[in-house]
């Protein structure tokens, strides 16, 4: 199989604080999960489930230790359609895990075993895999797990313009500064933006790759970098689309839900964005398409939903 639309990176679980405030360091507080996660796997987990009426292909490229931990990540990876070929099982290390802690004023905190979610390598990434390739989505949480990781991402981006010219290089930043220092992250991340088409930052992530302390003088900062959408995810608000055509920038507002939780919401949005736009659909469409699945994720506990693509149809149907 060579899928349409490709990811890479940290596969790991999440195991997370059932209650706000509550420090990784109480005794006896309780954790719910495990629950399979990374960012680059949740965007893929997405744009399979949303890509199933356009006969969209996916597939992912990553590494998960030889335990329980892997065998639920690539259970949830398959059972929604995402091609697990490339996932390969180490037996010296253990499928990563990341201890989450919520607190009411919205900030996580995480303990972070890396394990096997940092040990892609270039050798992972197969030319033949890339051969009916139309997006590849990178994630700056795999340009920051590792140095061989970011190896792996951008061998990625080479192989995928060689078999594709025309190409979606996607972009999500998520910035992980626990992970690396910002002067590091942006020195990594230029060689990406520069090859990128659309990209998806959050307005803090703007403001810190644009050098400007406002978000939207950031995405128009940006917009000068390589980039011709820049999707600003607002979280609940929506998100704004910047283009050269309009660099004021169009609001699409979100969709109002309940929120349980909103880990893996703003990857969630991203897999169906993409969706949308390969799809051809208007970027208005697109956005509240996405919006919609963002939205969709926060209601449910754990990073990846089950929310379908008929679902989503029949809410932009109401909204």
């Amino acid at each position: 199989m060579t899928p349409d639309i490709i990811s890479l990176g940290e596969l790991l679980v999440e195991i997370m604080r059932t209650d706000l405030n509550t420090p990784h360091g109480v005794t006896g507080a309780n954790y719910r999960g495990p629950f399979p996660s990374g960012a680059p796997a949740i965007f893929i987990d997405s744009a399979s489930r949303m890509g199933k009426p356009f006969d969209f292909t996916t597939g992912f490229i990553g590494v998960i230790g030889n335990d329980e931990f892997g065998a639920s990540i690539i259970k949830k990876l398959e059972k929604d359609g995402v091609d697990v070929s490339q996932i390969r099982s180490s037996d010296t290390e253990t499928t990563g895990i990341a201890f989450n802690q919520y607190n009411s004023d919205g900030s996580r905190k995480f303990i972070f075993a890396a394990g096997a979610a940092g040990a892609t390598t270039p050798d992972d990434v197969k030319e033949d895999y890339f051969k009916d390739i139309k997006n590849l989505h990178i994630t700056g949480s795999a340009l920051s797990i590792s140095k061989n990781s970011r190896e792996a991402c951008y061998k990625a981006i080479k192989i995928a313009k060689e078999k594709n010219p025309s190409v979606l290089i996607s972009f999500d930043p998520n910035l992980r500064p626990e992970l690396l220092d910002l002067e590091v992250i942006l020195k990594i991340c230029k060689p990406v933006l520069e090859m990128t088409e659309i990209l998806f930052p959050s307005g803090e992530e703007a403001e810190m790759l644009a050098g400007i302390n406002d978000p939207i003088e950031a995405c128009q900062k940006l917009l000068e970098k390589g980039p011709k959408i820049i999707v600003l995810k607002r979280g609940k608000r929506g998100c704004t689309i910047f283009t050269k055509d309009n660099l004021k920038g169009a609001n699409i507002e979100g969709f109002k839900v309940n929120e349980v939780d909103p880990t893996g919401a703003g990857d969630s949005f991203g897999g169906a964005f993409i969706v949308g736009y390969l799809a051809g659909w208007n970027l208005k469409k697109t956005a509240k398409f996405a919006n919609i699945i963002g939205a969709k994720k926060v209601e449910h506990f754990g990073p990846m939903s089950d929310t379908t693509y008929e679902e989503v149809i029949e809410l932009m149907k109401k909204d």
